[in-house]
């Protein structure tokens, strides 16, 4: 090899050290607030059971009505394919994993609800079944990926008794052996960052009587306000909720009708896709972007039931909402009966498995460095690792097929999908 040249500089190595030294403030101000993905599994959706309602078979119970479903309404993969308007390619793979999906685990998260949804009349006893029940489903192997409760909210009407139900549920989960893993509670109706950071300090006390790591236990923020989204000075409160809650916020959900209701607009046009909605929720994405906070689209009251025509005007509908969400990056929805998870499925699978095949080749040629005729950046990278990832968790993509299209490991992919905040290109190469 030849010499190389000597090349100049005009700035004194003490120039950068002070550039490093003032900014080094900053550095950690992102390192705090903007961690990232936290790399863990995102369910599709989140599926509400009343308090009263929940029992051990209540998982089992709502795949077997929703396979009931499926096999009166889209017995086969074309029936289904002509009410969802699926590819002809896409209609067997889809509907042979929906199948085998509402029969292995046919809910990805459950939230015992004791808040709108409740109706009981002993609060204490619900409570302390629904810690029961879950502590023995998660024992037994039976549990959703993600279960946990949505207590009521802060407010002064409700605060003492929402405080009550979670200490309750929460000691009756460390009596029944320790807190789950997939332990995921909800704060609904929040509409000051004084009511998250309430919360969080209600956490913190408990994980302190039981000696539980601080910051073991996080929570939901949900989103039913206009004060959530737009503050009395201007601001995007909920942007300040998600640093009121101290590191302990895991997602921001919205909630359909209650935000709707708040705004004034009118019950027949309630829907997820009004463009109220879709202002509050991308105000809601942009704050918590990067922040390691995942947002959540909210529910359609539009049931599946009744004749199969009217089934199937629910389930288009159903399928069109929750294709929607995921084309703006909502990753994950509410399911609030059991004739919504067929579709709920077959729309996360066709839109898994529809790009995937591009989504491999083009990862695959950034990761060899190849050609093509997409010249991709290493964001995109990440997105694609992610998509692929997401892919892969709720059952749309096997394993074997996508390492065999993009020749890398789920390591990799995580790799590429979770790399260090500023050091994309590095940890993507």
């Amino acid at each position: 090899m030849g010499q190389q040249e000597k090349v100049a500089t005009s700035l004194a190595g003490a120039v950068g050290e002070e550039i490093g030294a003032s900014l080094a403030p900053v550095d950690a101000e992102l390192a705090r607030r903007y961690p990232g993905d936290p790399g863990t599994r995102q369910p599709v959706h989140t599926v509400y059971v009343p308090g009263d309602a929940f029992a051990a078979g209540t998982i089992r119970t709502w795949g077997d009505a929703a396979l009931a479903a499926l096999d009166e309404h889209a017995p086969d993969a074309a029936s289904l394919a002509a009410v969802l308007g699926l590819a002809e390619d896409l209609a067997g793979p889809v509907h042979d994993r929906v199948r085998a999906k509402l029969e292995r685990e046919p809910i990805e998260d459950l939230r015992v609800d004791f808040e709108d949804g409740y109706q009981g009349r002993d609060e204490d006893q619900d409570a302390a079944r629904a810690a029961r029940l879950i502590a023995e489903a998660y024992a037994a192997g039976t549990a959703a990926p993600y279960m946990g409760i949505r207590m009521k909210c802060m407010e002064a009407a409700v605060r003492d008794r929402g405080i009550r139900t979670l200490d309750i549920f929460l000691t009756g989960l460390m009596a029944a052996g320790g807190l789950p893993e997939g332990l995921v509670l909800t704060l609904p109706k929040v509409t000051y960052a004084e009511q998250v950071t309430a919360m969080a300090r209600l956490l913190a006390a408990f994980e302190e009587t039981h000696g539980l790591a601080p910051g073991r236990i996080g929570f939901e923020i949900q989103i039913e306000t206009s004060q959530s989204i737009l503050g009395p000075d201007g601001t995007a409160t909920v942007a300040r909720m998600i640093e009121a809650a101290e590191g302990r916020a895991t997602g921001l959900h919205y909630g359909t009708f209650d935000y709707s209701a708040c705004l004034g607009v009118s019950a027949a046009h309630q829907a997820s896709d009004h463009p109220a909605a879709d202002h509050a929720k991308a105000v809601m994405q942009v704050a918590a972007a990067g922040t390691g906070v995942r947002v959540c689209d909210g529910s359609t009251n539009v049931l599946p039931v009744g004749p199969t025509a009217q089934v199937h005007d629910a389930w288009k509908l159903h399928y069109g909402l929750t294709r929607r969400a995921l084309a703006r990056a909502y990753y994950q929805g509410w399911d609030m009966h059991p004739g919504h998870l067929p579709t709920r499925y077959a729309a996360v699978f066709a839109f898994y498995r529809e790009g995937f095949e591009q989504a491999a080749a083009r990862l695959a040629r950034y990761a060899g460095q190849g050609g093509g005729d997409v010249m991709d950046e290493p964001a995109t990278a990440k997105a694609l690792g992610g998509y692929l990832l997401r892919g892969l968790d709720c059952g749309a993509l096997d394993t074997a097929e996508v390492a065999r299209l993009t020749g890398l490991t789920r390591a990799d992919l995580e790799r590429f999908a979770a790399p260090r905040r500023g050091d994309l290109t590095a940890s993507a190469r």
